[in-house]
């Protein structure tokens, strides 16, 4: 364990990254508060608080925001039929800076100098993580693991991630038969890792959680029908 450190508040998932992380924090000698947002994902909260306190985390807030992120974020890219390069709704990019609200207000909260996210030091999360975080707090200081050269030296893929989890007793979601994560909230649902990084592959049958394997749909089709009342 090194030498204790600043509180870090943590955007936590209780997932393979996120719960690794989180152990890791701890052992660069940081005192780590976890933040999940519900943001309308399935997911057991109480099982996430329980295991975030069993891996050493201080304090874990859950937090609704499900009405602020329909309210200010959803439905103001509706409005604007927002779209990245005219096709893509933006589920995952709009949910970002809601947390990243929440984080900042913890932070402040709880005295805290760091904000550490889980996101990939090449993929755009991290720029609305952090852009978010600055913009609202210039003085915090963010800690991304994943563009740490001590951290993806120690782990430079998900088979490593799984043996310090195996290592240190975290309990994770992931296994080498489904070695993918996902990101859910209100908007949408999106897969990346494992065998999904080869488009050649399919994506497996068991993979869909909102739609249905086109091949197994029914041949009839339902009928919706929806009344304004203003």
């Amino acid at each position: 364990m090194a030498e204790p450190r600043d509180t870090v508040v943590l955007a936590y998932s209780g997932g393979l990254d996120t719960s690794c992380i989180l152990v890791w924090l701890k052992e660069q000698g940081y005192t780590v508060i976890a933040f999940l947002a519900n943001i309308g994902q399935k997911e057991d909260f109480d099982a996430a608080q329980k295991k975030a306190l069993a891996l050493g985390a201080e304090k874990v807030y859950i937090q609704d925001v499900c009405r602020e992120f329909v309210e200010e974020f959803i439905w103001p890219a509706v409005q604007a039929n927002a779209l990245y390069e005219d096709r893509y709704l933006l589920g995952t990019a709009l949910a970002r800076p809601c947390i990243a609200r929440r984080l900042v207000l913890i932070a402040k909260e709880q005295g805290a100098r760091y904000i550490a996210h889980g996101a990939t030091g090449k993929g755009n999360d991290q720029v609305r993580f952090e852009l978010s975080c600055y913009a609202l707090c210039p003085s915090i200081k963010v800690i991304a693991p994943w563009r740490m050269p001590e951290f993806y030296q120690r782990f430079p893929g998900r088979r490593e991630l799984m043996e310090y989890a195996q290592k240190h007793g975290i309990p994770v979601p992931v296994t080498p038969k489904a070695p993918w994560s996902m990101d859910e909230n209100l908007m949408h649902i999106s897969y990346e890792a494992g065998i999904l990084e080869n488009p050649k592959n399919r994506a497996p049958l068991d993979l869909y959680t909102k739609t249905c394997d086109p091949t197994t749909s029914p041949d009839v089709p339902d009928e919706l029908e929806i009344e304004f009342e203003k």
